[in-house]
């Protein structure tokens, strides 16, 4: 299937089919790089919505599985809860491939073993804390045999990129649960290095295009919205478009 196709599956597409449209090419562009071949079996840590579980499924072909895990209860996310999109995918043609599970910990819930590949993609800042997804990385060693991850660079190539980047250190200041996107954000370094820690090799790391994407927009909102006061909320304010705020770069890589 092509994006446009992969897109008009999702439930978001009713609500917002430009920006559902826009997300889906991207994790397309991801899971082409990644070369995952037909009758794979993948394991998402951090499915979400399903966003890069429709495309996986897509990827794997009918005698592939898809299994997505998240923490998230069903009932979470707005407009579309990520229970409601799960079932949309569920019944679509696609369905037969994917197997989401909600309110799941890798670390604690049976969720199956030889995975020829483990995914994460823009999900490691939603862990409660670096030691936490540490412990996620060095599970997904025991569970599967590559690795496909994904994330933001929060070192930004170009001062368009600034407001994304002050949106994100706004919302790391915030303490305790909370809903919001940004929990311990890492840089590229840092993760590396957490790899190295938990026995994966690093084959190939790359810069990704991240320029077409809402997400810059969608961080500036919240962390104006919902940030504690601090420095990086005022700077914010000052520099921050209402709309068509850039994106930080995004890198991905396989490891083994």
């Amino acid at each position: 299937m092509d994006a446009s196709e992969i897109a008009r599956l999702m439930a978001a597409y009713e609500v917002s089919p430009e920006i559902q449209l826009t997300q889906t090419a991207y994790r397309l562009d991801l899971a082409r790089t990644w070369q995952i071949p037909q009758g794979a079996r993948v394991l998402e840590i951090g499915c979400g919505q399903g966003d890069m579980t429709a495309v996986l499924a897509d990827q794997v072909g009918p005698d592939g599985l898809v299994v997505g895990t998240d923490v998230a209860v069903p009932g979470y996310g707005a407009p579309i809860t990520v229970g409601d999109s799960a079932r949309r995918l569920h019944d679509g043609p696609l369905g037969s491939r994917i197997d989401m599970r909600f309110e799941t910990d890798v670390l604690t819930d049976d969720v199956g073993a030889g995975y020829d590949y483990v995914a994460l993609v823009h999900c490691s800042w939603y862990f409660a804390s670096a030691g936490l997804l540490e412990q996620t990385l060095r599970k997904a060693r025991e569970l599967g045999s590559r690795l496909c991850f994904a994330e933001w660079d929060p070192m930004p190539a170009h001062t368009g990129q600034i407001p994304h980047l002050l949106a994100v250190l706004a919302q790391d200041r915030i303490a305790g649960d909370t809903e919001l996107n940004v929990r311990a954000p890492l840089t590229r370094e840092t993760l590396l290095g957490a790899l190295e820690r938990t026995g994966w090799r690093v084959e190939e790391v790359s810069t990704v295009d991240t320029s077409a994407l809402q997400d810059a927009d969608w961080e500036v909102g919240f962390a104006v919205h919902d940030a504690p006061g601090g420095l990086a909320k005022e700077l914010l304010r000052q520099v921050a478009r209402d709309k068509g705020n850039v994106p930080l770069p995004a890198y991905a890589l396989t490891a083994r």
